[in-house]
């Protein structure tokens, strides 16, 4: 039986995780989040209802199921406030259901301000963030100077490490980046105001992990962004500041390697990509323009447009084998219905992925064409039911990664789905 599935991106994030989460969440116990930020944004559409949600797991929306937030979590309390706030005045029971890593890393107001000013400085060769302070945060927890969630509970252990942090981190914000640096006083009062609120749903998340496997209980390991955003084998430098792939599942959370039973990678039929960096099959025409308007392709979290391009084979496969995926879930099909002719990419013209931003400049991207379809796909759940053409491009994915398809999106509400294979079991 599997106990601990993960549930990933495999391309640059934006691929639909939250849907398939909150899909294969009515066979799970509990659900957690292992990584990233309140930079990501996981849409979900239940009876045409849209819910985004930023820093809580997707799970929230099935009654009974517990939620965790994960050491690997960098948290922005009043984000997170907002979040349960939001959510709860729609009904939805959060508090009761929602437990916090007293060990995740805490988003502080300097770490906002360091991060615009630093995209601010770099002008045109910023690198594309949210602006959230998610980089920043990440730095501070390497550099063993962060502020914990647990070290909000503790007025006087804050109040101590908050006063050393602040003075090195208003330094440079004085004095190399010449702007206004922060009142101690007021990020403090803020940072107890936040722990008042949060303190309740504050619990050690590595023990209650290991007690739901003891208990024969299942998981959904919820990650965020996408593989090719992985700050080791994405396209750095424009990543983000985490590790998106599957082994940050056991370190954000603090399950072993070998409590992860099955990995769902999850890709678009094409491909897409927000904010700056290389994008080998990006379009700037007709066919283009037609993905993203027939994908509705903003950002859920910024609203930025999302560039878009054909489905990029090569990095899927890449991130197929970085990740150990087990199984393939093809996320927004039907985008595809209208087109004549489909392609997706098969080589960079060299044998080599590519390793450096040097590397992604040379590529040469070449072509597999396939036969469109150009009848509707939407909604519908049985494999029988796929034209001819989309069962052929299916097919060419899973020869091509060596990775089997379990999963088909049809459309972006809950029941939308071929259920090839169930990863929850």
């Amino acid at each position: 039986m599997k106990k601990s599935v993960v549930v990933l991106g495999t391309q640059w994030g934006d691929e639909g995780k939250g849907k398939i989460v909150d899909l294969l969440t009515e066979g799970a116990d509990a659900v957690v989040r292992y990584q990233g930020g309140h930079n990501a944004g996981h849409t979900l559409i239940i009876n045409e209802q849209k819910t985004v949600l930023h820093l809580i797991p997707s799970g929230i929306l099935r009654d009974g199921v517990k939620c965790y937030i994960g050491n690997g979590v960098v948290i922005e309390p009043e984000a997170l406030i907002k979040e349960i706030t939001n959510l709860e005045a729609s009904g939805v029971d959060v508090q009761s259901r929602l437990y916090i890593s007293k060990s995740a890393p805490v988003i502080m107001p300097y770490h906002i301000k360091l991060d615009q000013l630093r995209e601010q400085k770099k002008g045109k060769e910023a690198i594309g963030t949210t602006g959230r302070g998610i980089g920043p945060a990440y730095e501070d927890k390497v550099a063993r100077r962060g502020i914990r969630i647990g070290d909000l509970l503790d007025a006087d252990l804050l109040k101590n490490k908050l006063e050393k942090v602040l003075e090195y981190h208003n330094f440079v914000i004085a004095n190399y980046h010449q702007s206004e640096p922060l009142d101690f006083e007021e990020v403090y009062a803020k940072a107890l105001q936040q722990a008042d609120f949060i303190k309740g749903m504050c619990v050690d998340v590595t023990g209650a992990l290991h007690q739901h496997l003891e208990d024969d209980e299942k998981l959904l390991m919820e990650g965020a962004q996408g593989s090719l955003l992985d700050i080791d084998h994405g396209t750095y430098p424009f990543v983000t500041s985490s590790n998106t792939t599957a082994g940050s599942a056991a370190t954000g959370s603090g399950l072993g390697a070998t409590h992860i039973d099955y990995v769902l990678g999850i890709t678009k039929a094409y491909t897409t990509r927000v904010g700056s960096g290389p994008f080998p099959t990006e379009l700037f025409d007709e066919d283009g323009a037609e993905l993203a308007k027939r994908g509705v392709e903003f950002g859920a979290t910024t609203g930025r447009p999302r560039r878009c391009g054909w489905l990029d084979l090569v990095a899927l496969k890449r991130a197929v084998q970085v990740n150990g995926v087990t199984g393939l879930c093809v996320t927004k099909l039907d985008v595809l219905d209208t087109f004549a002719t489909i392609k997706a990419c098969t080589s960079y013209g060299d044998d080599a992925f590519p390793g450096s931003a040097h590397e992604w400049a040379q590529v040469k991207p070449e072509y597999q064409s396939f036969e469109g379809w150009q009848s509707s796909t939407r909604g519908l759940t049985d494999l029988n039911e796929l034209p001819p053409q989309a069962k052929a491009f299916v097919d060419f994915i899973e020869a091509f990664t060596g990775a089997p398809v379990h999963i088909i999106s049809t459309g972006p509400d809950r029941c939308e789905n071929i259920l090839i294979e169930d990863p929850m079991g």
